[in-house]
């Protein structure tokens, strides 16, 4: 996807830091060629606890008066927030100051998808869910509260819940023209319903339904997590739970295969290509002028943190070797992180820590490719399983000891 001028929307003033000097980095280092990637639950935080060794790292990351030393963004598959409020909640956790520019949640790249921008959408999820689809861009959206109030004999599997009633019949409401699933619902039995009621009827629920439409209305689904890591000792279900559901129940009903017009968040590329924009602006704000050349990604679940680093690094790797069939030769400017059609990073490292999702032992495996290869499959139905996608680059024990691990391998103390 070319992301040159729909990047060019998102940028913003960091806050986090003032530029330290052109051309070095706080204490006079050489500008760092490196940049971090970090996960947030079960990397930095277990629920709202904060992991001892979360502080531990930004301690390392941090120079005198609290400055990064390094490039970071923090990036999450969670949606049920503003992403200014995640930055503040990071900046307590952490602290340090945290730039909502640094920041992107699952659906962050919907800022990219300009074409559903003025179509009238259906979203699901929790949390600030018209705010977020505002500040991405939509202009016209409909809650699932909304359409259940409108359409009130709909959702029926609350017997508390169903009209006393025959209700008058809904008038003036719109036609809804997409569906965007932002996270995981509270009412999974409402949001089930009224999304298929939305899609076998070509965005009119309250009318007959008289065939069923094929291929049916636009779906931008983001966060495909399974399973996630809070303060219980087991996994949670994730969005990628609810997801499984509603394919299925659409399959059942139709027997046909509910289509995605997006998958957005960990693992899908874009995710990853929006985060290394983000790496080179804050770079660039930074006043760092050697381009980044390496990414470092820290999680917890080999599903999504690990198999998307990977499939990202898959991705440069292909990009170079095109590049270099094609006999294009590397010019100052295309290597310069101000250039915006062409990015500087060359490789995308994956670490996996033990303090989330992948906790099968107190200490890191010896061999963790033999245990990846003999793991389930937790990804999503549209991504094919290869082995060695969820393969991390390295296994250590805490985002301490990954944060320690990328200095070693960049020489920076």
């Amino acid at each position: 996807m070319a992301l040159r001028g729909c990047l060019r929307a998102g940028r913003g003033a960091l806050r986090a830091a003032g530029p330290p000097g052109r051309g070095c980095s706080a204490g006079g280092r050489p500008p760092p060629a490196f940049g971090f990637l970090f996960d947030i639950d079960g990397v930095l935080v277990r629920g709202s606890q904060v992991l001892p060794a979360a502080r531990e790292a930004f301690r390392r990351l941090a120079g005198a008066g609290g400055r990064l030393r390094v490039p970071v963004v923090f990036l999450t598959n969670a949606g049920n927030c503003l992403r200014a409020a995640k930055a503040r909640e990071l900046a307590q956790a952490l602290g340090l100051q945290v730039s909502p520019e640094q920041v992107i949640l699952s659906h962050s790249p919907l800022r990219l998808f300009s074409q559903f921008h003025r179509r009238c959408m259906l979203v699901a999820g929790q949390g600030p869910v018209e705010e977020n689809a505002h500040n991405l861009g939509f202009k016209n959206v409909v809650t699932i509260e909304a359409l259940r109030k409108a359409y009130p004999l709909l959702d029926m599997v609350d017997q508390s819940r169903r009209p006393k009633e025959l209700p008058p019949p809904t008038t003036g409401f719109p036609t809804i023209e997409g569906v965007i699933l932002f996270g995981e619902p509270v009412r999974w039995e409402t949001s089930l319903q009224l999304i298929i009621d939305v899609l076998l009827s070509n965005g009119s629920p309250g009318a007959e339904l008289k065939e069923i439409p094929y291929p049916h209305l636009p779906v931008l689904a983001c966060n495909m997590d399974l399973l996630w890591m809070a303060e219980a000792k087991m996994p949670r279900f994730g969005h990628g739970t609810f997801l499984l559901c509603l394919e299925n129940i659409y399959k059942k009903v139709t027997g046909r295969e509910l289509k995605y017009e997006a998958l957005i968040g960990k693992p899908s590329t874009v995710t990853y290509r929006y985060a290394e924009y983000l790496i080179h602006e804050q770079a660039k704000k930074q006043g760092w002028n050697s381009p980044i050349r390496r990414l470092y990604a820290i999680g917890d679940n080999p599903m999504s943190d690990i198999y998307g680093a990977n499939l990202y690094n898959n991705y440069l790797k292909s990009a170079q070797r095109n590049q270099a069939q094609a006999g294009v030769k590397r010019s100052p400017q295309a290597a310069s992180p101000q250039s915006e059609d062409h990015l500087a990073v060359e490789s995308c490292k994956s670490i996996l820590v033990c303090t989330g999702v992948y906790r099968h032992s107190a200490e890191a495996p010896s061999k963790p490719e033999k245990h990846n290869t003999e793991t389930v499959f937790h990804g999503h139905r549209d991504f094919s399983f290869d082995p060695s996608l969820v393969e991390a680059s390295y296994v250590v024990q805490d985002v301490n000891e990954a944060v320690q691990l990328a200095f070693q391998k960049e020489n920076w103390s």
